[in-house]
């Protein structure tokens, strides 16, 4: 998969769907890894939910890292943004759903994921389905998600799939989810977030009739 940063495109079509009577076109789907690296066991996790969402439904999959941002996220107000910074707060804005991920540092989350979210406008975030990672050294990092990721999606009126995902260290090795629980969370995660999408879906088909 292939990311802004790159050149080259960076959205990826899975094709393969599910039954629905709501409207059929695609799910836009934004899968935003705050980690400062590239590779980095964050992205592995928001691309491997991403991928399994699109086993259970057709979306079209853009995944951003924090570095596609550049140094023009350390604007302080959004009209001072750089085009490429600019560029991912209103990818965000207009998903359709949202995948997460953050490494997890000193018991929180990273600070410039947060930078990210603090210029992103509420209204466009209320009701949105959001799947949430993260990863950090080893387990006491694992609540991490529900202390301080949870709440701060819950601010933003977000529909939050109730199954987060967290890895350590050793629960992704060479790219790959090694550690069946973390499969297995990130498995339900991604079928709970293709039920929000569907039900977004149809509240947005009975609104336009």
């Amino acid at each position: 998969m292939r990311s802004p940063a790159s050149g080259r495109p960076a959205v990826e079509r899975f094709p393969v769907s599910i039954e629905s009577s709501v409207k059929p076109s695609i799910a836009r789907v934004v899968a935003f890894s705050g980690s400062a690296k590239r590779p980095s066991r964050t992205r592995v996790l928001v691309e491997a939910l991403g991928a399994e969402l699109g086993r259970l439904r057709r979306i079209d999959l853009t995944v951003y890292d924090l570095i596609d941002a550049g140094p023009g996220l350390g604007a302080t107000q959004r009209d001072a943004l750089s085009a490429p910074a600019a560029q991912l707060i209103e990818a965000i804005e207009g998903a359709d759903a949202l995948i997460v991920g953050t490494p997890v540092y000193q018991g929180g989350y990273a600070g410039l994921f947060k930078h990210v979210f603090d210029f992103v406008d509420p209204a466009r975030m209320a009701g949105m389905p959001v799947a949430l990672t993260a990863t950090g050294g080893g387990l006491r990092h694992a609540l991490v998600v529900e202390h301080g990721l949870r709440p701060l999606f819950g601010f933003f009126a977000a529909h939050i799939a109730p199954t987060s995902v967290y890895a350590g260290s050793d629960d992704v090795v060479d790219g790959r989810i090694v550690d069946p629980g973390v499969a297995v969370r990130l498995n339900a995660a991604a079928a709970e977030l293709a039920a929000l999408i569907a039900v977004a879906r149809k509240v947005e088909s009975d609104a336009s009739r």
